[in-house]
């Protein structure tokens, strides 16, 4: 039948069940569900018959699929699209044929048409259905309600997902053909077209799509898309699709990015790349600006683009720049990212030309400068952008310093990314530098300076050898004007003749003249030279040059006589000069022209690369102090970019990389892993895999490397560096070859310095940290080795011995439920014989070294040895004889010999210094040793015995429970148990306070009384501490200092009786080393006697402004300690710990950061104290600057960060206005507000409290600080009626200042009354106080004992009012009620804190 209709492609599905009226086709009926399954049934039939031609008939079944798709069963639903697919596969098959043949009629032709157009819109449709119900049932997979979901969607999809690559394959296979032959030879229509291509990009908005798995179904796509650009002129259409879905899908950018760049490559569709860029390029910037979804789209694809197929899009690159402008900082990233992937993959290499070097230096201009874009994101972009070029080596050497500089400046960002990429920066830089291997300033320096007179020197040859480029007759035309203008102005002034003729001189001969002028003339002066030449006319008449043609008028003959001298062209030059030129060019005409020029090239091209990695080397040690500040920060991932920029340096051997590697050894105590494990693969990467081919070698290196470290270390590197070790032998990490070296280091058996000695006695006491038995086994070759008869060449390998046999002390606590006994050795093990013998034989004799070593000796003891105490009475004891020895031959020798400088005298008889320091430094120590070893080893045994004991009784109650059981109830025996097991825990807990009063009773009676032996030593200690003037020697009297301090240590009666002498001597004392071993001192004073020390606290806090660094610096980390410790009241002498953040040494500033670093941590105890902290320092006689004043507030006030502080504070600052007695203190306080971020509630504070502050609204510096407060919240948005509010605000503030200005004026006018002067500032700051310049032995007297008693203490009466402690000579007269510092028995502690320590650092 023929057809009298046509189908024409609807644009909703709904269109096909309306008559347009035209001959279009009109699905008839919808068929209802139950009847779809038969229907279906007979479309196969009719397939089978006619072939694809039966959908005329049937295409309303198909339709009415559609129509019921969601009701209709899986199965029909799968049956139909194997059967659509058959159907399209078998007219695919059959139209090349039908289309080939010559007897096609038009109604053929017409129903092809109308089959091909109805099958593929029943296929497109079953395809969009489908893919609808696959990405539905995808998104129930991620909801978590409902069971079985997911097995549901595999069931429903799992055809779609199997036949879905086929049936595009199948579509592609369609577009092959030479379809326009349906439509009379024309175009396609494209409809038909856009429906084929709709199912590829409906198939693409599917989110999965770019899965790894779907990576077939993608590759279809592509092809079935390249078959309709290339056959049917998709292009535009594809454009405008692609731009949209790329606006609008995320997930698409990558995918279409793949398959442009695959069009453009494999089927030369380039122009599509034009198109589409220019499509994006012409977006709006405003209209990108707000959507961000869309912008995301278009960068991914650009930045993907730019990685497939740079070139093609550099060609096309100017259509985006213009959105470099724009607001968006992704649109910004994505084309500077594009740039970075041009200049790697297409402008890299020398051999570019001139335009695509312009290019090349275009993009890396902008991409420069974008480094310092608003964005933080852009600079952290770019800075990434640039790593990538340097590794991959695209960054012309021209362009070096510039970059280098602008990562540098980068690490002062604020943003934690930004500083994080400009040190990943800075390493890459280091990495792929093409200069050397090792990159140190004072190395590269010397050959710069050389090869830079050498290249210096080259050129003056090559400048005397090299011939004129200019004839004399060629400079003589071009000068010729300015010489004609000298000679006519030579003529019209006559004053300046007059003064000059003095001065210009005709010479002797007519030579000798024409010389000079011909000097005057190369110099330029030609106006002497004219005037010289007028001269020489007159008087050398008839002589040569001066003789000649004369020309009508003086001024041409003169400049005649100037061009014959200029040129040479006179006779009397002619017969000397010609023969010298012709010698000359001879010469030059023997040496080659070519070499000296190229030997001169390469030389400067020497310099020049000297001269870059000479300015790199220099800015990479600018870099290095920045970045070894940063290890400290509180974002980790800096802290890990800052190590690993330290382990890079290091390889380079840049001298100050070893500070970096210092720095970070402290961040092996971090409590976040990541960066402890950065610090050990950064040990591990620098001294774990030394080269060398065999093992001896790399362990040499590794022993090296270590040492190195530790030359000149301080104690607390040491520490870190022997947690490091024993983290790597733990893990052994560590070869036993290294070991092996060490020991034959130590022993001698390897030849190397003392030095190198030393560390390695060092290096195997940390690995003894990991592995005790390290030591152990080879206990006796340290001690019959270390402690030898040698050792006094060398007490500090002596120290370092005692200090690694100490490990063995130092065992890890026994596990729960283990008493085992402390490791001890007996008395008369020989280490303790070696011990005693040597710290004897070295007391007689002057060494610098034999002090710690003692100390390291004693110590040793006293944790190693049983009965300690007698080994160290009878080292006493002999060293007591050796110095009354001493002391008896100083007797007899006394009338003989005067008086030594070496020597102390009391009038009656005298001792060498070193002698008298030596014994009250024994004194001291063994003191301190003493107290620790009752406090902790005794304590700790006494504890391990009773609960053995108890155990034991635990255990024999047991067994007789056992017996009970048997003859009484369950019940019963549980109640005895329990009543059993209470009492124990009682006994137990009473049991601690017994032992404890013990130590205690033993302390405070027995150690100090007149039987022991240091009783002998305290009145020679405090003889020698209350006569400086006498005992004047500096070591001495720090030795004394801090002997007394640790005989403090043992009883709270004489440590209260002597604290008086100890301030005062802490507060008057000229030496520096005594002032800081008292503030130690005192510092374990505090912790053990809290209630005695907490009275003189504020001397405690006056050592902050001493005028020593050192002491500043020990006082400030005792304070640290204490008030961290909870063992100190913070309360407003805290401030004087604030004014360290300004002390002019890093050091001491170091300390204050970092402990209000801690403090921060603890509540909201900054919080509390900044209100105290701004009164103290804003006190005009307090003696910190105005300037340094808002540096300490700017750093304390960046740990306020809760809105609630931030609120409080503000009406706790603005109330503080009402008692400002000078304009300093209301300027500081206006200043504060300035540092705090308010919110709404702090500006309701502000209005509120403007009472408080309205009177120093005057004042323009007060007046400035609230406008930047609320030009800052203004900033920062909020809502319109907060605004309102800030508005209402500046109006009143402006009113008021305004108001105060004009009263002011009409003040000074009307009754000439001045205003008030502000405060006068100091020019010098006088915050450090002064020593006192008396050292007369009647200021360090010691003050009597108290007199009362406790029974005193109990009587009621009102407590005293605390008086100020000074310290002068007229103490004496004060009443005691004002000299008693100490507290009501109430908060007396009963029981003392034992101390665990000994003072960490002391100075002698």
């Amino acid at each position: 039948m023929a057809a009298i209709w046509e189908f024409h492609l609807p644009l909703a599905p709904a269109d096909l069940l309306r008559d347009s009226g035209s001959g279009s086709y009109v699905v008839q009926k919808v068929l209802p569900v139950r009847e779809i399954p038969p229907a279906l049934s007979a479309f196969r039939t009719a397939f089978r018959a006619r072939g694809a031609l039966a959908v005329l008939q049937h295409f309303d079944t198909l339709y009415s699929l559609l129509h019921h798709f969601q009701a209709v069963g899986t199965t029909v639903k799968e049956d139909a699209l194997e059967l659509m697919m058959h159907v399209v596969s078998h007219h695919s098959g059959e139209l090349p044929a039908i289309l080939g043949g010559s007897g096609l009629s038009h109604a053929d032709r017409t129903d092809h048409q109308n089959a091909l157009k109805m099958n593929c819109y029943l296929l497109t449709g079953l395809v969009d259905a489908f893919e609808m119900e696959s990405y539905k049932s995808g998104l129930s997979e991620v909801d978590p309600a409902g069971k079985n979901k997911k097995n549901r969607t595999k069931v429903s999809g799992s055809l779609w997902e199997e036949e879905r690559e086929h049936l595009l394959r199948l579509l592609t296979q369609l577009l092959q053909l030479d379809l326009c032959q349906l439509w009379g030879g024309s175009v396609v229509e494209e409809e038909f077209v856009s429906l084929v291509t709709g199912s590829c990009y409906r198939i693409l908005e599917n989110p999965s799509i770019g899965l790894q798995k779907y990576r077939a179904t993608q590759e279809a796509v592509t092809h079935l898309l390249a078959a309709a650009l290339t056959r049917y002129d998709h292009t535009f259409s594809a454009t405008l699709k692609i731009t949209q879905m790329l606006q609008h899908f995320e997930h698409i950018a990558p995918v279409f990015a793949q398959a442009v760049s695959f069009w453009a490559t494999e089927y030369g569709l380039k122009n599509l790349v034009g198109e589409l860029l220019r499509e994006i390029g012409q977006k709006c910037l405003q209209d990108l600006a707000r959507d961000s979804s869309g912008i995301k789209g278009y960068a991914t694809f650009i930045t993907e683009l730019a990685e497939q197929i740079p070139a093609l899009v550099l060609s096309n690159m100017s259509v985006l720049l213009h959105h470099l402008d724009g607001e968006s900082y992704m649109m910004r990233n994505a084309i500077l990212a594009a740039m970075a992937e041009m200049l790697v993959q297409v402008l890299n290499g020398d051999q570019l030309e001139e335009a695509a070097r312009g290019t090349r230096d275009q993009f890396l201009n902008m991409l420069q400068a974008h480094v310092c874009d608003i964005n933080s994101f852009v600079r952290s972009r770019v800075l990434q952008l640039f790593t990538r070029i340097i590794r991959c080596k695209a960054l012309p050497l021209t362009q070096f310093q510039s970059v280098v500089s602008l990562a540098v400046g980068r690490l002062k960002d604020k943003s934690v990314v930004v500083v994080k990429n400009a040190i990943q920066l800075l390493a890459a830089f280091l990495s792929n530098n093409p200069f050397s291997c090792k990159l140190s300033c004072t190395d590269l320096a010397e050959p710069l300076k050389k090869e830079t007179q050498k290249l210096q020197e080259m050129r003056d040859r090559s400048r005397s050898a090299a011939p004129p480029d200019v004839t004399p007759e060629e400079e003589w035309e071009a000068m010729l004007p300015e010489v004609r203008a000298a000679t006519q102005q030579l003529f019209q002034t006559l004053q300046e003749e007059e003064e000059e003729e003095e001065v210009l001189e005709v010479g002797k001969t007519a030579e000798s003249t024409s010389e000079q002028i011909t000097g005057l003339l190369r110099k330029l002066n030609y106006k002497s030279a004219a005037r010289l030449t007028q001269k020489a006319l007159s008087r050398f008449q008839g002589k040569e040059p001066f003789s000649g043609p004369t020309e009508e008028n003086e001024e041409a003959t003169i400049l005649g006589i100037l061009k014959r001298l200029y040129t040479g062209s006179c006779p009397g030059e002619n017969s000397e000069d010609p023969p010298c030129g012709n010698s000359c060019l001879e010469t030059e005409e023997v040496v080659p022209e070519e070499q000296p020029q190229t030997e001169l090239i390469k030389q400067e091209m020497l310099v020049q690369y000297l001269q870059d990695a000479y300015n790199f080397s220099v800015k990479i040690t600018e870099a290095l102090s920045l970045i070894s500040k940063m290890m400290y920060e509180n974002c980790v991932s800096v802290v890990q970019e800052a190590i690993e920029f330290f382990v890079t340096v290091s390889q380079f051997g840049v001298p100050q990389a070893l500070l970096g590697v210092h720095r970070m050894l402290p961040l092996i105590w971090s409590k976040e892993p990541g960066i402890k494990e950065a610090v050990l693969s950064a040990f591990r990467r620098l001294y774990l895999s030394p080269r060398g081919d065999l093992e001896r070698a790399r362990a040499q290196s590794l022993v090296n490397s270590l040492s190195l470290i530790m030359v000149d270390a301080s104690l607390g590197t040491i520490q870190c560096l022997e947690q490091i070790i024993a983290e790597f032998v733990q893990k052994d990490e560590i070869k036993p070859a290294v070991i092996q070296l060490l020991w034959e280091r130590f022993t001698e058996k390897s030849q190397c310095s003392s030095l190198e000695r030393r560390a390695a006695v060092m290096l195997l006491g940390m690995m003894a940290r990991g592995k005790p038995e390290i030591i152990g086994s080879n206990l006796d070759v340290l001690v019959s080795v270390g402690l030898s008869e040698k050792v006094c060449e060398d007490y500090r390998l002596a120290q370092e011995v005692c200090n690694v046999i100490s490990k063995l002390a130092s065992n890890p606590k026994p596990a729960p439920g283990k008493n085992g006994a402390p490791f001890r050795l007996p008395q008369n093990h020989m280490l303790f014989g070696c011990l005693s013998d040597t710290v004897s034989k070295g007391f007689g004799q002057p060494s610098g070294h034999w002090i710690p070593f003692m100390e390291a000796a004693v110590t040793l003891i006293y944790e190693l040895a049983e009965g300690a105490e007698e080994i160290c009475a009878r080292i006493l004891q002999v060293c007591s004889q050796q110095a009354l020895e001493k002391l008896q031959e100083a007797d007899g020798q006394e009338g003989d010999t005067g008086a030594s400088p070496s020597r102390v005298s009391d009038g009656a008889s005298s001792l060498p210094t070193f002698l008298l320091m030596h014994l009250v430094s024994l004194v001291g120590q063994v003191a301190l040793q003493q107290v620790a070893y009752l406090e902790v080893s005794v304590t700790s045994e006494l504890r391990r015995r009773r609960m053995l004991r108890e155990e034991e009784k635990s255990k024999k109650h047991s067994d007789s429970s056992t017996k009970k059981q048997r003859r009484q109830s369950s019940a019963q025996s549980t109640k005895n148990e329990t009543t059993i097991e209470e009492e124990l825990g009682l006994v137990g807990a009473s049991a601690d306070d017994t032992e404890a009063e013990l130590i205690h009773s033993i302390c405070e009676t027995e150690l100090l009384d007149g039987k022991h032996l240091f009783s002998a030593f305290v009145p020679l200690v405090l003889k020698i501490c209350n006569n400086p003037g006498v005992y004047s020697d500096s070591a001495l009297s720090a030795a004394a200092a801090l002997t007394l301090g640790k005989m403090c240590m043992i009883s709270s009666e004489f440590c209260d009786s002597h604290l008086r002498l100890l301030f005062t001597m802490m507060e008057k004392s000229t030496l520096a080393g005594v002032r800081s071993n008292l503030i130690i001192a005192a510092g374990d004073l505090a912790i053990r006697f809290p209630n005695l020390l907490e009275p003189w606290t504020s001397h405690l806090y006056a050592r902050l402004r001493d005028p020593c660094p050192s002491v500043r610096q020990t006082a400030g980390q005792v304070m640290t300690h204490l008030i961290l410790k909870d063992m100190v009241k913070v309360k407003g002498q805290v401030s004087q710990m604030a004014a360290l953040l300004v002390d002019p040494e890093e050091a001491i500033a170091g300390v204050a950061q970092n402990f209000f670093s801690e403090l921060s941590n603890k509540g909201n105890a900054i919080y509390n104290l900044l209100p105290d902290i701004i009164s103290h320092l804003s006190d005009p006689n307090g003696g910190i600057e105005e300037e340094s004043f808002h540096t300490i507030m700017r750093h304390l006030f960046s740990y306020i960060t809760k809105d609630k502080q931030t609120e409080s504070l503000v009406e706790k600052l603005c109330q503080r206005f009402r008692t400002a007695r000078t304009e300093r203190q209301y300027r500081d306080l206006s200043h504060c507000l300035t540092l705090l971020s308010l919110s709404e509630r702090g500006v309701h504070k502000l209005q509120d409290n403007f009472d408080c502050f309205a009177d120093k609204l005057q004042d323009p510096v007060v007046y400035s600080c609230f406008q930047t407060v609320l030009a800052r919240f203004r900033r920062a948005g909020g809502k319109s009626e907060t605004k309102v509010l800030v508005d209402e605000l500046e109006q009143k503030l402006s009113a008021t200042h305004n108001r105060g200005l004009d009263s002011a004026e009409t003040c000074q006018e009307g009754s000439g009354t001045p205003m008030p002067q502000p405060a006068k500032r100091k020019t010098k700051s006088s915050y450090r106080q002064p020593l006192s310049t008396a050292n007369r032995d009647e200021d360090f007297v010691t003050p009597p004992p108290r007199t009362l008693r406790n029974h005193k203490r109990t009587q009621k009466r009102p407590p005293p009012k605390k008086a100020i402690i000074t310290f002068s000579s007229d103490e004496e007269s004060s009443s005691e009620d004002e000299l008693s510092a100490e507290l009501i028995d109430e908060e007396t502690p009963t029981k003392t804190t034992p101390i665990t320590r000994s003072s960490a650092r002391r100075l002698r």
